[in-house]
């Protein structure tokens, strides 16, 4: 999306991942008389609607990073404060100490639960997500292409020329969630619930590799939460999933954990640089004086983020459950009222820049 471009702009490895993806010229809203275009220029600009490989976009992010500076199947099991250190215990054993812990630890943040926030709740909606690789060309427009209807929504965009990435959302009876333990099964039932789609679109499921697609319950964090949660407290902060985890029907989960990186390095390095002048002797005084500044710094990352993860949480959910109704008014509304309100949604919050690394 177009928020995910300038953040990725900021950082300077976004032109690598635009040699990579393809990127959307329009998308079909719901019914297939209805397109809307995602060239539009809005107040930050072209809108930028590309699909990019997860494994593309962490190599291009590691890249940038010294060598041994990530740490994989890495497990928090517990935080404990040392002064004005936070100690960071891992499953193996390692003690790491930070004097700053940003946890971007996902849904099951222990980092969120260790500043207060309640476990994310489920929807009631689970997503089936997956990637079909075809031998040749899928001869697939640029475009992003989504349904809804009988209680789905379904969407299907191409990655690269080879590539199609799709998914599938409902809300599953208690029955249809054991189908969720046999991915043959569950396949079968999707194929089976898509309704009025393409023979292309069904294609691309039915060429989807059982390995190459996954099942999992939506879960969000209440956006009340956030507006007097701790998203910071003293040396500690989170971001991403672990933040706002959300509904993924306006596609910004991932969007705004790059927005969440730029803020955060901008509020934290201009609070450093502004006080790298101070010069204090006492070792005592110096880690209290630091400590202090990373608090205000982190106070300010979380006071930027607050509102807009607040409006994003509460629109990907309003979405998702409007597109997702099988209700007779509420189909009819949707189908002839409804779907260019929400296209525009999907186009209005990715419409957005959060800014460069430095201010000026």
């Amino acid at each position: 999306m177009t928020n995910a471009g300038k953040a990725l702009d900021a950082i300077d490895v976004a032109d690598a991942l635009r040699l990579n993806g393809i990127i959307g010229y329009s998308t079909i809203f719901g019914l297939p008389d209805f397109e809307m275009l995602l060239r539009a220029r809005e107040k930050n600009g072209d809108h930028e609607n590309r699909c990019v490989k997860r494994k593309l976009l962490l190599e291009a992010l590691a890249s940038e990073l010294p060598s041994g500076t990530i740490r994989f199947s890495s497990k928090v099991v517990s935080i404990e404060e040392s002064a004005y250190f936070k100690l960071v215990h891992l499953a193996d054993g390692t003690i790491l100490k930070a004097k700053v812990l940003v946890g971007c630890d996902g849904v099951n943040s222990l980092v969120a639960k260790w500043l207060g926030f309640k476990p994310p709740v489920f929807t009631g909606r689970s997503a089936i997500r997956g990637s079909a690789e075809f031998k040749s060309s899928h001869e697939f427009d640029p475009m992003f292409m989504q349904y809804f209807g009988n209680g789905l929504r379904s969407g299907v965009v191409p990655c690269d020329d080879k590539n199609v990435y799709w998914y599938i959302t409902w809300s599953p009876s208690s029955q249809e969630k054991e189908l969720e333990e046999n991915p043959a099964q569950l396949k079968r039932y999707m194929l089976s619930k898509l309704g009025k789609v393409s023979d292309e679109v069904r294609a691309v499921v039915e060429n989807t590799d059982l390995d190459a697609f996954i099942s999992s319950p939506l879960r969000y964090r209440h956006p009340w939460e956030l507006l007097w949660g701790n998203i910071s407290k003293g040396n500690v902060c989170v971001a991403g999933d672990a933040l706002h985890p959300m509904t993924p029907d306006i596609g910004q989960g991932g969007c705004a954990a790059l927005e969440d990186g730029v803020v955060l390095a901008r509020c934290l390095g201009e609070a450093l640089l502004k006080n790298r002048s101070q010069e204090i002797r006492d070792e005592g005084e110096q880690g209290k004086e630091e400590y202090k500044i990373i608090e205000r710094g982190l106070n300010k990352y979380a006071s930027e983020r607050r509102w807009r993860s607040f409006d994003l949480i509460s629109t990907a959910y309003v979405v998702g459950f409007i597109q997702e109704a099988d209700g007779k008014i509420m189909t009819f509304l949707r189908d002839k009222f409804f779907s260019p309100i929400l296209a525009g949604l999907l186009l209005k919050k990715a419409d957005y820049d959060c800014g460069k690394l430095r201010s000026s």
